[in-house]
């Protein structure tokens, strides 16, 4: 038994700013590209913020050639005045934790950022800070590394350092390698997120530039119909079957504003922001917004006739069938359902949606019958299709939740304790045949495929249903899915924490993988968002020296730093084209072992953006996405 002993001396007070450098995955979700990216996203917001305010209507935001990033605003700059602490209020404001002006209700009425850690905790997480704050008539500056202050105050005051007519606030910082897996901000992300600002801020522009050396641009983001833009940017490429629908209003303290556009297809797209947050799992202001316009379209569609007294009331995704809608409230106060902000639970927030949803529709309907003929037409056909589908969709859904495998594939694991259980989606008999031999029984199931499943994004519903290998993973996983006319998912009823996809480190092995996560985007995205699908990575190579044990090499370029180290020809190297040619014990070592495997999380940093390179690269326009491959060529890595 230990004998270490556990007294006042074993208590750790991290002071400042060390909490943050200590445990950031608390702050800001992690410290891969994400969580870099994040930073980024911080700093913007409170210029953003300032724009809420009415104080400011430009901001630019620039990669530097250093690897740093710079914001800079013209809003009115961060206070420098004397906090009642006995420093400058902006040394406070970047060296304090939930300090700022948001937590005064008089000097933002409403506010993002995606943690609420602000500044400070950008400041701790960068090797240098620089802040230039332009107020009163002069440019001040203040100074970090790490978090710790390196401009001495005068007074207690920053020191001055020239004269200015403008106002609004500069911070330049570069994101620490001791932090970050990687120091280098993926500027596509950037690009999507200042391109969405700009559609929820209709008074706001955007001024990005890329100074990375192969990368230099400047792209300005301007979008003075805002959100109306916003949804015809969405249904680019679709039948429009009307002018977007816009609407406005305020209910109690919470600000609504809508756009909706009908087109000609089966899909489903309702973005909910609150603030400025896109929240991917939405909450109460899309509950509110959904349940009003069903309410409303079934109202309707009685009155006029078209549902009889006979007739069942079309379903929530039945009036949803077709549309596209950006719903964004500004909340005083809002609640979120986790750190991550990705889903809304004030109450208060269904009301308010309801309520402006109710009385601005109800105004539109009533003077555009046309157009809410047309809406109401596609209840009808998605409510046709719906009862013709039942059938085949009931039946694949309501066998046994205990029926685990409908064709015999899925060697199961022994363990219903689904914390534990993963499973393992593998191509090939071949490679299914060694994984069985080489897993743990007691947490690890099987599921080899044949070939390439279907490519969901071009089939239709139906076929989807029908296809043997996607209906074997849907009653193995047990959740059910949703996607199309109804919602059967249930993350609870998830028999595994992981779902692995391990296949073959080759071309055709990369497009199962694309097939398959195409699935699981469009069917059951939530395992996505919950962080449940993995990538395995088995190794490429085995070098085998003339003396010592063998080592498994996983890219090429680690082969390249292998044979640096060792030299050519002191070694032997067997490739592996194939799991198949692993034998069980090398399968277990590699790629099933817990202890010494390399899994690849699957994460969705953008849902707009994934929605759309998913429909671009796997659906039916041929055009679109041989220019893409085009533009993007040189980026592709190729396995020589």
């Amino acid at each position: 038994m230990s004998k270490t002993q556990y007294n006042a001396d074993s208590i750790t007070v991290l002071e400042g700013l060390e909490a943050v450098r200590k445990r950031p995955g608390m702050y800001i979700g992690g410290v891969g590209q994400k969580a870099l990216n994040h930073l980024i996203y911080e700093i913007m917001d409170n210029s953003v913020d300032e724009h809420l305010a009415g104080y400011c209507d430009s901001v630019w935001i620039t990669l530097e050639a250093d690897g740093s990033c710079t914001v800079r605003d013209n809003g009115r700059g961060i206070p420098v005045e004397m906090h009642k602490k006995g420093v400058s209020a902006e040394r406070i404001v970047m060296t304090t934790l939930h300090a700022g002006g948001k937590f005064d209700n008089d000097a933002y009425k409403t506010s993002g950022g995606l943690h609420g850690v602000g500044s400070s905790v950008v400041n701790a997480l960068s090797t240098h800070m620089t802040v230039r704050v332009s107020r009163n008539g002069a440019i001040y500056e203040d100074c970090y590394e790490r978090g710790v202050p390196k401009t001495e105050l005068q007074n207690g005051l920053l020191p001055v350092i020239g004269k200015t007519k403008q106002s609004g606030t500069e911070i330049n910082f570069a994101p620490d390698p001791e932090i970050f897996e990687k120091t280098g901000f993926k500027a596509e992300w950037l690009k999507s997120r200042l391109h969405e600002t700009a559609y929820l801020n209709a008074g706001l522009t955007l001024h990005f530039e890329n100074r990375r050396a192969g990368e230099e641009e400047t792209v300005c983001y301007h979008e003075p119909e805002g959100i109306v833009a916003y949804v015809r940017e969405l249904n680019r490429g679709k039948t429009a079957l009307h002018e977007p629908i816009y609407f406005s209003g305020k209910f109690e303290s919470v600000e609504m504003e809508c756009c909706i556009q009908f087109a000609d297809t089966f899909e489903e797209e309702v973005l909910g922001f609150c603030n400025n947050i896109y929240t991917a799992e939405g909450g109460t202001h899309l509950a509110g917004f959904k349940t009003r316009f069903t309410q409303l379209i079934n109202s309707y569609a009685r009155d006029l006739g078209i549902l009889k007294e006979k007739d069942a009331n079309f379903t929530g995704a039945d009036t949803r069938n077709g549309m596209t809608a950006v719903v964004a409230i500004k909340h005083p106060d809002p609640i979120f359902e986790g750190q991550t902000k990705t889903k809304l639970a004030s109450a208060d927030a269904s009301r308010a949606v309801a309520a402006v949803s109710g009385d601005e529709l109800t105004r539109y309907f009533d003077r555009n019958l046309e157009t809410l003929k047309a809406i109401i037409g596609c209840a009808e056909k998605s409510a046709k299709i719906r009862k013709a589908e039942e059938k085949a969709k009931t039946n694949m859904l309501v066998k046994s939740r205990f029926s685990f495998d409908s064709n015999g594939k899925l060697a199961n694991c022994e363990s219903r304790d689904a914390s534990r259980c993963e499973i393992f989606i593998v191509e090939g008999d071949s490679a299914g045949g060694s994984a069985k031999t080489a897993r743990n029984r007691m947490f690890q199931a099987i599921l080899p495929i044949r070939g390439k499943i279907l490519n969901v994004e071009k089939a239709s519903i139906d076929k989807v249903l029908a296809n043997a290998e996607i209906k074997t993973m849907i009653n193995a996983f047990g959740c059910g899915f949703s996607e199309g006319y109804g919602n059967d998912f249930d993350i609870e009823k998830l028999r595994y924490d992981k779902i692995i996809l391990m296949t073959d480190a080759d071309v055709d092995g990369s497009h199962i993988d694309t097939l398959l996560l195409t699935f699981l985007y469009r069917f059951m995205p939530e395992l996505i968002y919950d962080g449940h699908v993995y990538l395995a990575m088995p190794p490429l190579y085995k070098a085998v020296p003339k003396k010592g044990e063998g080592v498994y090499i996983y890219d090429d370029k680690a082969l390249e730093r292998y044979r640096k180290k060792h030299g050519e020809g002191s070694f032997t190297l067997q490739r592996y084209k194939g799991l198949g040619e692993m034998d069980a014990e090398q399968l277990w070592e590699t790629t099933l072992n817990p202890e010494n495997r390399v899994l690849k999380q699957v994460e969705i940093e953008d849902a707009r953006l994934a929605s759309e390179m998913t429909a671009l690269l796997m659906g039916s326009e041929v055009a679109p996405r041989r220019d893409f491959i085009h533009d993007h060529a040189d980026e592709a890595e190729i396995d020589a």
